[in-house]
């Protein structure tokens, strides 16, 4: 072979081993896509648990007619009544209740017309319900039923902060207005004791309130918007209402979210997902909102450890340090203390009262 033969056949393979190298480069630092997939179902692209019932919703969704009558004629004697059963919405843990008493059953096409166009004061929900003259159940009022006496609550406290004067005194007004309107007589707590329950409740609230999350950091590769949702779809995540929020539904149906994936809000908006580009996501669950049943901080855990495996991502706290397993293990005994004094509260996280509380 002579020496010019044999410089070409080196040059040959430098220039291989440099396009190999620059090819592998190029795929480390690259952007992650999603490989092409069928389209979800339209029961897999919405959030089982976008919309929770909120105190105060409206009960009805006729209007009702001003000409029916309001009253009924005679009241049903006491030995006839039905037993009455507690309210499932209003809890005196958490609510300032005020009992609003009829001389006679309302029918209520007349408590549907008086009832306040809006069911919050201040940044606090409140509700009005009826007594079902026939069922003996706390029902908001519903058209085609009679009703023999009347409450109406306020909550004492949400993530907004105690119901303050104000605020009850708003509640007082259009309850009062209602009270006017189906000819009942309310009596009112006193506001003091009110706000002082409002502020001791929101006390507690406060110092037991918790939303733990991770952040995922991509070390190499950033990853497509869709390449990201694709992935998460793999865990169980599916789009949520928010842009930039997918979710792991809950069993229940109607029950907040076990854990919820956050990323860049302007990057899913984008017209073209594989073109916008992410480098980080937050994993988050909220502990009060949440069932201790089904252990969601175990799921929180093991889905973190999942997502940096498949994402090749780290796992950080909000100040970029990264989370050990011995710092889960310390998270996880705090949880536990947590919960047991929310129970020791009648506030079991992921009870409709807790879920209250802590939105």
């Amino acid at each position: 072979m002579s020496l010019m033969t044999a410089l070409a056949i080196v040059g040959v393979l430098a220039l291989a081993a440099m396009i190999a190298h620059n090819v592998w480069q190029s795929r480390k630092l690259g952007i992650k896509r999603a490989e092409p997939k069928p389209p979800l179902a339209p029961e897999q692209r919405r959030d089982p648990a976008l919309v929770e019932p909120t105190l105060g919703a409206p009960a009805a969704t006729s209007e009702p007619a001003l000409g029916e009558p309001g009253l009924a004629a005679t009241e049903a004697p006491l030995a006839q009544r039905p037993a009455r059963r507690p309210s499932l919405r209003l809890d005196a843990l958490i609510d300032a209740i005020a009992p609003l008493r009829v001389e006679a059953p309302v029918a209520a096409e007349l408590a549907l017309t008086h009832l306040p166009p809006s069911r919050r004061a201040g940044s606090k929900p409140f509700m009005i319900e009826g007594l079902n003259a026939e069922t003996g159940e706390w029902e908001p009022p519903t058209l085609g039923q009679r009703y023999g006496e009347f409450q109406a609550g306020v909550q004492l406290a949400n993530r907004a902060g105690a119901l303050n004067e104000i605020e009850y005194s708003e509640f007082v007004q259009k309850v009062e207005a209602f009270a006017e309107g189906v000819g009942a007589m309310a009596d009112f707590p006193d506001m003091l004791d009110v706000v002082a329950r409002a502020r001791e409740l929101d006390a507690f609230a406060g110092q037991h309130d918790a939303q733990l999350a991770v952040r995922l950091q991509a070390r190499g590769a950033a990853w497509s918007v869709g390449y990201l949702v694709q992935q998460a779809g793999q865990h169980g995540f599916v789009p949520g209402a928010v842009p930039g929020r997918l979710v792991r539904p809950a069993v229940v149906e109607g029950a907040p979210p076990l854990l919820t994936l956050a990323f860049d809000a302007q990057a899913a908006l984008a017209d073209e997902p594989e073109r916008a580009v992410v480098r980080d996501a937050t994993l988050a669950f909220d502990v009060p909102q949440t069932e201790k049943t089904g252990d969601p901080f175990a799921l929180w855990r093991s889905s973190a450890h999942a997502f940096a495996r498949d994402l090749d991502a780290a796992i950080v706290d909000d100040n970029g340090q990264p989370i050990s397993d011995t710092g889960f293990d310390q998270i996880g005994g705090e949880l536990g203390r947590l919960y047991d004094a929310l129970q020791a509260r009648d506030l079991a996280a992921g009870s409709a009262a807790a879920r209250r509380l802590f939105s």
